[in-house]
């Protein structure tokens, strides 16, 4: 959906069926919201929540909880004024002024930079004017974002070119994931991501959440700025960590060189990092200059935030909201299961069109909202025992909770699994927050075999016949791998108890028994008692 669909008669309208709703709700709940974790701080740009509607009888019920009656929408008399829930002391009228002119002069207004000027600003303007395609979808797919973000940006007194850094980071893609596992569309790393409060779990990375990363990004950026006083080296900090902008800049006060961002010696990559902001900064200014277009953007909310206070499926929260699943992805991201936990994610992003229209056939909803929940594993199992006890088939099990081959699950694991009578209700909070994963190697019980070296026997030799690595068995023994034993002396292999059968099968029951020194030692001794044996009888026979 583009921003021009907002200004559509249907979204025209879409304020009096929302306000409608918001009525209905707080008749029957007081309009309690939910805050939404990490992104819980409500600004003049924060996403605000509108509650959700009651649930049907038989959903409460379901979930052990007292059924509320379902609230009936047609019977509320719309409130005097239209109000989004996003910012409730603040009137929205899609018709007015102020929300038909051009973000981008929003934006060009909120511009506070110093400008960098030199020949990596020019490579990068060059390089954006010769690709209008990219440049057409990544400020298409910005379009969706960039109201909340300089609203947040204007709130806390910052430079609106931060607003154009996603640009750089992601192309404005919130899904997008790098090689060093740097994540969402203000690219956090997993570590940095915790410190700032972005939950990493089995159902949800905030990383990729659009409210929280942002409100993330943007306390980052705060940070770096009152570390280093100058934006372009708390950008430099943002891309390559403090602690090396620090010892760059230590360097060059030792070298008595000047310490501003472009004298720094850096990486590649951080060396062009503020150009390329510079030069988006530039075609944002001045399109025509590049021979550039850049999108019509309306300066109003792309999205509305609506409580969920139930867990749902994902594609039932796409089905209710008239929404592709794709696109209902691409506000909410951060889900890693086909299911939204109401305790850990309490509200979904969805565009004004559609928000009215979920709001609406929520609560006309009659059927299970949620397939799936949350399971702990009670101890350490394969995973074929927990899909029996769960009731799934194994292969199912391994593909929804990506369990690789070999592995155990361990005990207090987190596994989505199938809802049933023994399983209804909703997920518990410190569950939806703090669920993982913890996997183990299938190792089998192993037993300690001890071996006699025959004449040929090496770490090589032995190593194959066991089917173990050559360095397991140089590590058992105290050798190096290319050891060649001698003949008679100790050898011992740890062996794994329900493969030893299979062994033998595999070469046909010709595979050298192990002998252990206590056997090998009884059959040297028999052999020389029956030597002396022998040997006695024949004294005897020549006395004779």
């Amino acid at each position: 959906m583009t921003c021009k669909n907002l200004l559509a008669p249907a979204a025209r309208r879409l304020t009096l069926g929302f306000a409608l709703a918001l009525a209905g709700w707080c008749a029957g709940s007081g309009c309690a919201t939910h805050p939404a974790g990490p992104a819980s701080t409500t600004t003049a740009g924060s996403a605000g929540t509108a509650p959700a509607p009651e649930l049907p009888a038989q959903q409460a019920s379901a979930a052990g909880q007292e059924a509320a009656p379902p609230s009936s929408l047609a019977d509320e008399s719309p409130p005097a004024a239209a109000v989004d829930p996003m910012r409730p002391d603040i009137s929205v009228n899609l018709d007015d002024a102020a929300a038909r002119t051009d973000l981008w002069a929003r934006v060009r207004r909120g511009f506070g930079m110093s400008d960098l000027d030199n020949d990596l600003v020019r490579d990068r303007e060059r390089w954006y004017a010769s690709r209008p395609d990219y440049v057409d979808r990544m400020t298409t797919r910005g379009s969706r974002y960039l109201f909340h973000i300089v609203e947040e940006l204007e709130s806390r007194g910052m430079p609106t070119e931060l607003a154009l850094l996603p640009f750089i980071e992601s192309a404005f893609n919130p899904q997008a994931m790098s090689s060093a596992k740097a994540s969402g569309m203000w690219q956090f790393m997993p570590a940095t991501g915790r410190d700032f409060a972005l939950k990493q779990n089995v159902f949800r990375d905030d990383r990729r959440d659009v409210l929280a990363s942002t409100r993330a990004a943007l306390d980052y950026l705060q940070r770096l700025h009152g570390m280093f006083g100058d934006w372009h080296l708390a950008l430099a900090a943002y891309n390559w960590g403090e602690g090396n902008v620090q010892r760059a800049i230590a360097r060059n006060e030792k070298a008595g060189r000047p310490t501003d961002y472009a004298s720094l010696k850096m990486p590649e990559e951080t060396r062009f990092y503020v150009p390329k902001l510079q030069a988006v900064k530039n075609i944002v200014l001045n399109p025509q200059a590049y021979s550039l277009t850049l999108p019509a953007l309306a300066n109003h909310p792309y999205f509305l935030g609506v409580a969920i206070k139930r867990d749902i499926d994902v594609e039932l929260a796409a089905r209710l909201a008239g929404m592709s699943l794709e696109d209902f992805k691409t506000l909410n991201p951060q889900m890693n299961k086909p299911v939204i936990l109401a305790a850990g994610t309490p509200q979904v992003l969805l565009p004004y069109d559609n928000a009215s229209s979920f709001v609406r056939k929520l609560s006309e909803h009659r059927a299970p909202l949620a397939t799936w929940t949350a399971w702990v594993a009670p101890r350490t199992m394969r995973p074929e025992d927990a899909a029996r006890l769960v009731g799934m088939s194994e292969s199912q099990l391994r593909e929804i909770n990506r369990i690789p081959p070999r592995m155990l699950v361990k005990a207090g694991s987190t596994l989505l699994v199938p809802r049933s009578e023994q399983r209804h209700a909703d997920v518990a909070g410190h569950v939806a927050d703090n669920a993982t994963m913890l996997l183990a190697p299938d190792v089998p019980p192993l037993r300690r075999v001890v071996l006699k070296a025959g004449k040929a026997d090496s770490v090589a030799s032995i190593a194959r016949r066991y089917r173990v690595g050559a360095a397991q068995v140089a590590r058992w023994n105290s050798v190096g791998t290319g050891t060649r034993f001698k003949p008679g002396a100790t050898i011992v292999v740890y062996e794994a108890r329900r493969n030893a059968a299979s062994l033998r099968a595999a070469t046909g029951g010709k595979a050298k028994k192990p002998v252990s020194v206590t056997a090998a030692a009884k059959k040297k001794s028999s052999r020389v008692a029956q030597k002396k044996t022998s040997t006695r009888k024949a004294v005897r026979l020549a006395a004779d």
